[in-house]
């Protein structure tokens, strides 16, 4: 009895020992480990198949040693590598999208999903194509892929305007594993130099018209009532008016072009979209034939945001003048909405009129460009000032069924909590 119990803790401890021999066998990275309780070392080289064992000095107490050299491009499943990577490059700026050698993404960046509006979780396994929404020829990764060369600070003049850099990781054999694409858009510093032009007018502006507009209009107040009645009535319901519209059109215009104070408050979001937005875009739609309707996502109902709420009313109410403004006969539709994608709170204002022409609407955000014979051009330009006042964005869509303005705000990093 006693003999077979021997034997079979002895298959037992063989059974154990083949398997440790095994996992040492499928360790794929060279590494030294020294047991110094036993006076044994087990080595193994890349590329060995079997370990090798060596003695090593006795010395009980003592603790092993392990040493190991882990190469990230042999040893270790290259999806891994992106898995690891994914989280460190959400926080880059640029565009950096990894593809293998057919062009299919492996991984891509935050602000690569954000900017081109696709969930980053269902675009990996597709077609770079898919997320650039471009043809084969103009993708500029696919252009150093086809030619197996990386492009070093390439211009990109599509709808992209931007600097891209690609870099290549190779398999053992010579074949592609990944090309790796950063694209740096260039657009916000044009955005920039747009602001400093603008600031540099206005401030010219406001030096050379607004004190001129202030001594004409205090003389005409002055005077009104030594003129004939005739004359008053023109002074006070026209020149007078028309003076202090010039130098509203002025002050506008200073708030797009200098710093504003943004006077910040935590608030439910939804409930400023229901309450103070839904309030007065209801009290405007009735005088204008328009239904205001709301679709908020259920995800963001205890949401708090921080902002400026007289501000962003302000935006929501210039919107809704737009659109009443190119509204035809017949009832407009108007939906606000608001989305949680990704790490971003997603707010839009659509309408269904006729929408925006093509040839214009890279311009509607440039300041006193407008389309309306009374227009100053001004409103969509301060709204998207004070949305980036917010750390926002805002972009628009259009097409003959509607306009869809789209503002997109970084979710806070704390999590939101339900107000009372």
């Amino acid at each position: 009895m006693n003999n077979r119990l021997v034997q079979q803790q002895t298959e037992e401890l063989e059974r154990k020992l083949r398997a440790y021999e095994r996992l040492i066998e499928k360790l794929p990275f060279p590494f030294v480990f020294t047991d110094y309780e036993t006076g044994i070392a087990i080595e193994k080289e890349r590329g060995d198949a079997r370990p090798r064992l060596h003695p090593a000095p006795v010395s009980p107490g003592k603790e092993a040693e392990w040493q190991w050299d882990i190469d990230l491009y042999h040893d270790v499943p290259f999806e891994k590598v992106e898995s690891f990577l994914t989280p460190l490059l959400d926080l880059v700026p640029h565009h950096i999208v990894f593809v293998d050698g057919q062009g299919i993404i492996t991984l891509c960046n935050l602000q690569a999903a954000i900017d081109t509006g696709v969930d980053r979780d269902a675009i990996i396994g597709k077609h770079i194509r898919e997320l650039l929404k471009l043809p084969d020829e103009l993708i500029a990764t696919l252009q150093s892929l086809e030619r197996r060369e990386p492009l070093y600070n390439h211009e990109v003049l599509d709808r992209f305007y931007g600097i891209v850099n690609t870099r290549f990781i190779y398999n053992d054999d010579g074949s592609v594993k990944r090309v790796i694409s950063m694209f740096q858009s260039l657009s916000m510093m044009k955005e920039t130099e747009k602001l400093a032009v603008a600031g540099r007018i206005a401030a010219g502006i406001a030096h050379e018209i607004r004190n001129p507009l202030t001594t004409v209009r205090g003389y005409l107040q002055l005077l009104k009532n030594d003129l004939p009645d005739r004359v008053t009535s023109l002074v006070e319901r026209l020149l007078i008016p028309e003076l202090d519209r010039a130098n509203g059109i002025i002050t506008d215009f200073l708030n797009i072009a200098k710093p504003a104070d943004v006077k910040m408050e935590t608030f439910n979001l939804h409930r400023f979209l229901r309450d103070d937005v839904g309030v007065l875009l209801q009290s405007e739609a009735l005088l204008h034939n328009v239904n205001v309707h709301f679709d908020l996502d259920e995800q963001l109902d205890g949401y708090d945001m921080n902002g400026d709420r007289s501000q962003l009313l302000q935006v929501f109410l210039n919107l809704f003048r737009n659109a009443v403004e190119a509204k035809v006969a017949k009832t407009m539709n108007v939906t606000v909405s608001s989305r949680k994608a990704n790490h971003i709170v997603q707010l839009r204002f659509c309408d269904d009129g006729p929408g925006i022409p093509l040839s214009v609407i890279d311009h509607i955000f440039d300041p006193f460009f407008s389309t309306k014979e009374t227009g100053t051009g001004l409103g969509l330009s301060l709204s998207k000032k004070i949305v980036e006042l917010h750390c926002g964005t805002m972009k628009v869509q259009s097409d003959a069924c509607g306009t869809c303005f789209l503002m997109e705000f970084p979710l806070r990093s704390q999590p939101p909590f339900l107000s009372s």
